[in-house]
Order: C-alpha cells, then sequence, then structure tokens
C-alpha cells in the first residue's frame, strides 16, 4: 500500500480507504502421530495440521477491503471485503456447492476458496449504530478465527476445528449503548451455497448478544449462532453459544468459550459424502450432540510478544464430528512474537487425549504430544 500510495493515483487511493494486503503462512509438526499409506491424516482430529512430522503450507490469503468508519454517527458510510485463500485450511473453509469438488470429489489437500465476500452499510441514525452485512461471512461467534494473523496460536481447538465456519446472507450489527450490542441475521444455512440440494440449505437465523462492562474490562457474548429444524445434513449445526472474557490488566487477559451443537436424524458420520475415520458410529435415535469448553489466558512478556496456555474438554457424544464417540481433552502453551512488523512466529506444544475410544494415529492411540511452529509473512 505505501508503494500505492507514492503511485500515480496515491491520493485517490489514501481518499477510498481501499486496502490491498495479505500474508503467506506456512508451519512444521513433530507428532507422536506417524503417517502410514492408508492413513495419512494420523494427527486427527488435531486440525488444521492434519498430517504428522511434515511443513504445510496453510494460507496464502489476499484482501481487496474497504473497512466503514463507525466510530461516528454523523454520517452513513459503506465498505466491502474480497477474500481469497490458496492452501491446506481450504479444506476447513469450504462450503458444499461453492468450489467444493477440490474437497469432496477429489480430496485434494490444497486448494482455493472465498470465504469472506461481503458488503457493509452502516447506518449511524439507528440507535448508536448499524452496520448490515450482506454476503458470505466466517461465522460470528468464537475466540479464534481462521485467518491465521487473528488467531491467538498456531494450531487451532477442537472446539473450534468442529463448530459452524461460514455463513451466506444478511447480518446486522446494532450498537444499543455503550454496554450492549446485538446481532442478528438470517443466512441460508451452514457451510452449504444457494443453489445445493442439501437438507441444511433452508432459512437460518443467528441471534447474539454482547455486553461490554463499562470500564471495558470484561464482556459476555451469547446466543444462538445456527437454529433451524436441525435436519441431517451437510454441517447443519445447531449451535448455542456463549463467551466470557476478562482482562485483569495490561498484561493478562483469558477468554473461555462454550457451546452445544446438535442435528437430528442422523445416519452416518457429519455426511455420507465426507466420512470421517473411525467408522459408523453408534447414532441413538438419530440425535447427534456434542458439546465443549475452552479457555485461552494470554500473558504478555514483552512489547512484541506474549505467551498463551490454552485447555479445553469436548463431549463428541455419539462422534458426529470427529467420527469417534469419545471425550477428548486438549492442552497447549505456546509463544506469539513478532520479530519486526512483516513476520510472527509461533512455536507451541500440545496434548491431546481421548478418553472413551482411540482416536489418534488413526485410531489406535488416545494420547498424542505435537510440537508445532508455524510463520506469517505479511504483505
Amino acid at each position: 500500500m505505501q508503494a500505492i500510495y507514492e503511485g500515480p493515483g496515491g491520493a485517490w487511493w489514501k481518499r477510498s480507504r481501499i486496502q490491498i494486503y495479505g500474508w503467506e503462512n506456512f508451519s512444521f509438526n513433530l507428532s507422536t502421530s506417524q503417517n502410514t499409506s492408508r492413513n495419512q491424516n494420523a494427527n486427527f482430529p488435531l486440525i488444521y495440521d492434519l498430517r504428522p512430522n511434515r511443513v504445510e503450507q496453510h494460507q496464502f490469503v489476499l484482501y481487496l477491503e474497504r473497512v466503514p468508519d463507525e466510530a461516528q454517527t454523523d454520517h452513513l458510510d459503506w465498505g466491502f471485503r474480497i477474500s481469497a485463500v490458496y492452501g491446506l485450511d481450504y479444506r476447513f473453509m469450504i462450503s458444499r456447492g461453492l468450489f467444493s469438488d477440490q474437497l469432496l470429489k477429489h480430496n485434494r489437500y490444497y486448494g482455493f476458496d472465498m470465504p469472506m465476500v461481503y458488503f457493509d452499510l452502516y447506518l449511524p441514525s439507528i440507535f448508536q449504530g448499524m452496520n448490515i452485512r450482506i454476503g458470505r461471512i466466517i461465522s460470528e461467534p468464537d475466540i479464534e478465527a481462521q485467518l491465521a494473523p487473528n488467531n491467538l496460536m498456531s494450531s487451532h481447538s477442537l472446539l473450534y476445528g468442529f463448530d459452524n465456519y461460514t455463513q451466506t446472507g444478511i447480518f446486522t450489527t446494532t450498537k444499543i449503548n455503550d454496554q450492549w450490542t446485538i446481532q442478528a441475521g438470517i443466512s441460508n444455512g451452514t457451510d452449504v451455497a444457494f443453489w445445493q440440494n442439501d437438507p441444511g440449505n433452508q432459512p437460518t437465523g443467528t441471534i447474539m448478544i454482547q455486553w461490554t462492562a463499562p470500564n471495558q474490562m470484561e464482556s459476555i457474548y451469547f446466543g444462538d449462532n445456527a437454529f433451524n429444524n436441525g435436519e441431517f445434513g451437510y454441517n447443519n449445526l445447531q449451535q448455542i453459544v456463549g463467551t466470557w472474557t476478562h482482562k485483569f490488566n495490561d498484561k493478562i487477559y483469558t477468554a473461555t468459550e462454550a457451546w452445544y451443537m446438535f442435528m437430528r436424524d442422523a445416519v452416518s458420520h457429519p455426511t455420507l459424502d465426507v466420512p470421517f475415520q473411525g467408522g459408523s458410529f453408534p447414532v441413538r435415535d438419530g440425535y447427534a450432540p456434542e458439546w465443549a469448553i475452552l479457555n485461552y489466558t494470554m500473558f504478555r512478556f514483552a512489547p512484541t510478544a506474549f505467551l498463551t496456555v490454552r485447555n479445553e474438554y469436548m463431549n463428541d457424544k455419539v462422534g458426529s464430528r470427529t467420527g469417534f464417540p469419545t471425550q477428548y481433552s486438549e492442552h497447549s502453551i505456546g509463544i506469539t512474537w513478532w520479530p519486526n512488523k512483516i513476520l510472527t512466529i509461533r512455536p507451541e506444544l500440545r496434548f491431546d487425549h481421548s478418553y472413551d475410544a482411540a482416536a489418534f494415529n488413526g485410531g489406535t492411540r488416545q494420547n498424542q504430544f505435537v510440537f508445532s511452529t508455524d510463520f506469517i509473512i505479511h504483505y
């Protein structure tokens, strides 16, 4: 952007507030699980690093965006974002019917997706400002984020790995006052294109409420991220979710999230088209529930570095998300370090355990240790 600002038309670019930027993200991991010719995804259900003991190219990302000015209530404003992603992580963003043959038909490890394509309209006269977002978005709840610079660690929690990813529709965010914000929207479901013949392609509601303490040190964010009839389909996840955050001081911050999800009339794995490893799970009257709780606590120990501790528990009751009907716990510790403005480095050590079934190393081990480091190069 600096080169564009100083080139022909630079003044126009500055006035327009349109930005072009992105990053490259890759990682390396060492795991106690081992790849075999039968099963390459031996780290699963750890994601996104499915394959152990290798370097992965996760995300080459390009953004074109204009962010509306919402720090005012005297004029209407607008914005947009168009994102393009290539790499391993497309597998966890894909919507059925949109670029999905790469995964569902060919099972390619590397592919392309556009997880965010939306338009923003900011209306300052509604309460203390309302943003209307139209298009495909990354699902609104969650401490974590699909796009690497917005994530707190190199790897993702189980809680984040198996919940809603993207939705397409109309979503509003309204600031009622300094303490209360309401989000409401309607989409065609979770991770499914409008034109796709799938039970999950149906009108789906979203309602989330956030309370922020007057001193800005604490918040509670709660609601129903996706609700319809819950019919078994491609990621037609009914998700009740909440997050509590607390800032102790400028150096210590904690965030806790929990969700409960389910689908009805389940007959097999998450879908017949995308079977997870582990064999058929024991469907109990067709009701497939799961719940999870997760905590992140961060300690800043230098101006350009912080330590993160992550602990979580997940109960995949009938194996509808991971393929294994079992409880899981996961404990990780990692460091995020910016040696300069261009580079981010995030080493971490992680331990996963499955209680009721062997879920790791292709369903042969209940424990898994992984050391990983990812690198983000910004441009």
